[in-house]
C-alpha cells in the first residue's frame, strides 16, 4: 500500500507576497506546472466529518486518487494510481488501498459523489531544512496564493517555516486546507 505521512505548514500569501517569494527563490515561469485536484465527499459530508478528504489529482498525464487523515503528526495519506478518469461524476472508489482505507473510517464508499475541482500552478524549491512550494489557485469564482513548507520533523520544519515567513516579512496567517477552502467558496455559491 502506498502510504505516507505528510509533515506540512501553510501560509496564505498577497499576490505581491507570491511574486516576490518567487522572485527571491529564483523561480520562473518554466518552474510552475499545472495540476488539478478533483475532490469528492459524501452529501452529509462524512469525510469532512472525519478531518480527511479525498481527492482525485491529475499532474502531467497521470491520475492519483489520494485520501488524507488526520495521523499524531502531520496527515496519513493513502495514494493509488488510477489509469483514466474519463466520468468524474460517475466516479466511483475502485478496489484498492484508498477503499480499504475508507472502510476503516467506516465511509460509505457508494456513497461518495463528485462536488468540483481546483487548479492549481505549482513550484517547488528543495532547501536544507524541506521543501518550499508556492501555489497560485483557481477554484469556482476565485483565486488564492499560499506557501508551503514540507519537512521531515514537525520541530525543526516549524522553526523553518516561521523563519521564511520572518526572513520575508510575511506575516502568519490562519491557512485553511485547500479544500475547505474550496468547500468554502462552493456553499457561498449555493
Amino acid at each position: 500500500m502506498s502510504q505516507e505521512i505528510e509533515i506540512e505548514f501553510k501560509n496564505m500569501l498577497t499576490k505581491q507576497e507570491f511574486k516576490t517569494l518567487t522572485a527571491e527563490l529564483q523561480l520562473t515561469e518554466k518552474d510552475f506546472t499545472d495540476q488539478k485536484n478533483h475532490y469528492f465527499d459524501t452529501n452529509c459530508f462524512a469525510l469532512k466529518q472525519k478531518q480527511a478528504a479525498l481527492r482525485i489529482r491529475k499532474k502531467n498525464s497521470e491520475y492519483v486518487l489520494t485520501l488524507k487523515e488526520p495521523a499524531a503528526v502531520g496527515l496519513l495519506e493513502t495514494h493509488q494510481r488510477l489509469s483514466d478518469v474519463s466520468d468524474l461524476a460517475g466516479f466511483s472508489i475502485p478496489e484498492g488501498p484508498v477503499k480499504d482505507q475508507l472502510h476503516k473510517l467506516q465511509v460509505n464508499t457508494d456513497a461518495i459523489q463528485y462536488f468540483g475541482s481546483l487548479a492549481t500552478n505549482r513550484a517547488e524549491k528543495e532547501t536544507e531544512k524541506g521543501l518550499i512550494v508556492l501555489d497560485h489557485s483557481r477554484y469556482l469564482n476565485k483565486e488564492d496564493y499560499e506557501i508551503e513548507f514540507e519537512a521531515a520533523d514537525w520541530h525543526e520544519g516549524k522553526q523553518a517555516f516561521e523563519k521564511l515567513l520572518q526572513q520575508f516579512s510575511i506575516p502568519l496567517r490562519e491557512t485553511k486546507n485547500k479544500i475547505l477552502r474550496f468547500y468554502e467558496e462552493k456553499r457561498k455559491s449555493i
